[in-house]
């Protein structure tokens, strides 16, 4: 159902509309969870790290076409807010033509680069061929994920969070029964589990389509909408939305390759490290869901309001899901302080002890800085939603930095165990930016709408 977000209680609308995100990204994790719970569980920790030593480079494919796609959304997302049908319309044609040609390019590249990548992450030789094949065939289905987060981050921008949360409900079922039936019955190894995440989101395009077709007529559009003129008024609309989404897939693009070099260095140290970094890393995704989800809500919410120019309940909306995001990251680091090795062993059973032991001295450091990703989510997500992207990339960059520097440093210095301070102190670095960015750039946008106002362009 779309819900207009511009009347109403600011923290309602977000709760509301923050807890089917909260259930659908902990189901999104099942993609990925699932895979490593039944690799391990089967095939052994060999097979567990293979998965593992890749995971970051299946990450950044999946995160530039996420921040692409969210980008699109945010423009779909404003003109739902300003009222404007036939720009919902135009944005929904725009954002499926421009995404399936940069995934078709993208695929591309990153099959032509695929080897050279992975021998730069310094994949061990006793697990490159099963870390080939299960990138390889992402690759190959690439074009499925970007239809799916297409059409959800659609959906969600009109304010239905409900529905994509009922798809990947079902297609995370069937991501489990496949990847069994793959790796057990069929004996297709660690690609089998590749083969069910494309499979199982193909029926989550399937079924977002069908939901369109017959609940979202604001969505419906003719045959002669398809039949594009490269026009200036295409153009434009196009130039529209690459400004907000390549900006946006730059700045999820760095934070995956920070991630990825991070886990190039942490291959150095054998499958242990591998498998261990993999399973803590899994476990604190699922932890900060709660943070991440109120973010994503919180950027809905930003670019309706932002189209209505409604500038203090952006306001107001930042305040208080910041306040619940202090509180969550509080909690969540309690929990995995205190039951994070038990939720470890799930992963890999309990007689990979050293494993377990590195895992956990990982959540012990992360933990404490939780309070800093919390306001990254907060704070990202209000200047994302007003289509403001200086400084998210500002962050980036510095993430980036601060990520690779720390990384490649500390491991020389402390081993290891100095890899697990990178994303804890890169997190500091790219929350005060954040802060600083979110306050001076809502003074800069309001100065600028109200001149607009006075001129009558607006």
């Amino acid at each position: 159902m779309i819900t207009d977000m511009t009347k109403g209680d600011p923290l309602k609308h977000i709760l509301v509309f923050s807890v089917p995100l909260l259930i659908g990204n902990i189901f999104q994790q099942l993609y990925n969870i699932a895979d490593l719970v039944i690799v391990g569980r089967t095939l052994g920790v060999e097979s567990f790290a293979a998965v593992g030593a890749v995971a970051p480079l299946f990450f950044l494919i999946t995160f530039i076409i996420v921040g692409l796609t969210n980008g699109f959304a945010v423009v779909t997302g404003q003109r739902y807010g300003a009222k404007d049908i036939q720009g919902v319309k135009k944005s929904f044609i725009v954002s499926t033509v421009l995404s399936t040609v940069v995934t078709l390019a993208f695929s591309v590249v990153c099959s032509v680069l695929i080897n050279p990548i992975i021998h730069f992450m310094n994949v061990p030789d006793n697990i490159y061929d099963n870390a080939f094949w299960y990138v390889e065939i992402i690759i190959i289905g690439l074009i499925v994920t970007t239809m799916y987060n297409m059409l959800s981050s659609i959906i969600r921008a009109l304010g239905d969070s409900k529905t994509p949360l009922y798809f990947l409900i079902a297609a995370s079922i069937i991501n489990i029964i496949l990847a069994l039936v793959f790796i057990q019955v069929f004996h297709m190894g660690v690609p089998g589990s590749a083969v069910a995440v494309i499979l199982s989101q193909a029926v989550s395009v399937i079924l977002c389509l069908f939901f369109i077709k017959y609940k979202f007529p604001i969505l419906h559009v003719n045959k002669k909408d398809w039949l594009i003129k490269f026009d200036k008024d295409f153009r434009n609309s196009a130039y529209e939305h690459l400004r907000v989404g390549v900006p946006m897939a730059v700045q999820f693009s760095m934070i995956g390759i920070s991630v990825l070099i991070i886990q190039s260095v942490c291959n150095s140290f054998g499958s242990n490290v591998i498998a261990a970094f993999t399973a803590a890393l899994r476990i604190e995704q699922i932890a900060t869901m709660p943070m991440m989800s109120f973010g994503v809500a919180l950027a809905a919410y930003v670019a309706q309001n932002f189209g209505a120019r409604k500038f203090k309940r952006i306001r107001l909306g930042v305040i208080k899901t910041s306040t619940i995001n202090i509180i969550l990251s509080i909690i969540m680091a309690f929990i995995m302080r205190i039951w994070g090795t038990d939720i470890i062993a799930a992963f890999i059973g309990t007689s990979a002890k050293e494993v377990i032991d590195i895992a956990h001295k990982y959540l012990l450091i992360s933990t404490i800085f939780y309070f800093f990703l919390g306001q990254i989510f907060i704070y990202r997500n209000a200047l994302q939603g007003m289509g403001e992207t200086l400084f998210p990339l500002l962050a980036c960059l510095a993430e980036l930095i601060v990520r690779i520097f720390a990384a490649v440093y500390l491991a020389i210095k402390f081993g290891y165990t100095g890899i697990f301070y990178a994303g804890p102190i890169a997190w500091v670095s790219a929350s005060a930016i954040m802060f600083f960015g979110y306050f001076g750039s809502m003074k800069y946008i309001i100065y600028k709408v109200k001149n607009r106002l006075q001129r009558g362009l607006l």
